[in-house]
């Protein structure tokens, strides 16, 4: 048992200094030419996020900015009316009802991808921030890189002591399992996506059907960027650093909901499989804590966190202490396993089944 540990934790170290190295970070730039380019943003019950990344992202000078108001309960239409105003490029699309078959966030964006008009379609979600240049730096990697789709992971934002905890798996995960020069290889089964921000070429867009063509997928980003490998497309990827960040969840009741919704399907809706990663992350992560034997193992998993935390920009003193949280993190996610192993969730007010 230890061996295998030890390997799995060393993979995983070495995994994540190649990317280190290698994996592509934003960087401000301006790009040779600019496209018309639409960024697309559903929002259901977003007036919070939207009051706060909206009009950074207005400043960015993107030809159209639509915001899908996907039968919200806030007072989303209203934050996005109060500045139109000021932004002609600003338009609010009222969102139709969600037909039965689809996942919302996947219907939301097939209804921006058919109002859009730009060559270029940025979608993002309502509580991504665009920080200045990060728009121009967006379309110089599409132009260097050539792809078909851009996918850009936001340098995470995290407060509570659950966030810093559970929230930086999502780098880990990339960072830990996806070596970047997999990226080159042909197979859709090399590839990943983060649904936060993926700018597509239209033609390829619309080549792989869009949304619709994963209009039941809860991984949508993922399954996105496999398609367009399938279709003989370049996908590209790139870390957003201090251009683009998020602040996915607010507290651990929200981390829970969020990652209770996609875990299992991250698994690929096989319980087996689900099963085996809580009882691997306890053994690799917690157990060294408590028995002395195992101890070795702990600070490999403490130097696993601190590479992916600096590779992913986050590297104030606050970002690097959190690597301590690494042995509790297994036992916060036994509710976020406990939640993805029931049938059916809630997610944004809408009931849903696996």
């Amino acid at each position: 048992m230890k061996r295998f540990l030890t390997a799995f934790l060393l993979t995983k170290l070495a995994i994540a200094l190649i990317n280190a190295l290698i994996f592509p970070r934003l960087k401000r730039a301006a790009p040779v030419a600019k496209p018309r380019v639409s960024v697309l943003i559903p929002a259901r019950n977003e007036a919070e996020n939207l009051s706060k990344t909206l009009p950074l992202l207005l400043s960015q000078q993107a030809t159209e900015v639509l915001v899908l108001d996907d039968q919200s309960e806030d007072e989303t239409a209203e934050v996005v009316r109060g500045l139109q105003k000021d932004h002609p490029q600003l338009k609010l699309i009222a969102g139709s009802p969600l037909p039965a078959g689809w996942v919302g966030k996947n219907w939301a964006c097939h209804q921006l991808s058919l109002a859009a008009r730009g060559d270029l379609l940025v979608f993002t979600d309502a509580d991504v921030f665009w920080h200045a240049g990060s728009l121009k730096a967006v379309l110089t990697r599409m132009q260097e890189s050539h792809a078909d789709l851009l996918s850009v992971y936001p340098r995470q934002e995290t407060h509570t002591l659950s966030e810093r905890a559970l929230v930086p798996l999502i780098d880990d995960v990339l960072l830990c399992f996806f070596p970047y020069l997999f990226i080159r290889l042909p197979f859709a089964a090399a590839s990943a996506g983060n649904g936060q921000v993926m700018v597509f070429r239209r033609e390829s867009y619309q080549r792989i059907s869009g949304h619709a063509g994963v209009r039941k997928s809860v991984l949508e980003d993922v399954d996105l960027a496999r398609r367009i490998k399938k279709h003989g497309g370049k996908l590209s990827l790139a870390l957003g650093q201090d251009l683009i960040s998020v602040r996915m969840y607010h507290g651990y009741q929200e981390v829970l909901e969020g990652f209770g919704k996609n875990l299992r399907a991250f698994h690929g809706n096989k319980v087996f499989f689900l099963l085996l990663s809580g009882f691997l992350h306890l053994s690799a992560y917690t157990l060294p804590l408590l028995v002395p034997a195992f101890r070795p193992l702990l600070w490999m998993g403490l130097a696993e966190r601190l590479v992916v935390n600096l590779t992913s920009g986050r590297n104030t003193r606050a970002d690097l202490l959190e690597v301590f949280t690494v042995p509790i993190s297994p036992l916060l996610s036994l509710p976020i396993y406990w939640r993805a192993l029931q049938k059916k969730y809630n997610w944004k007010g809408r009931h849903y089944s696996r």
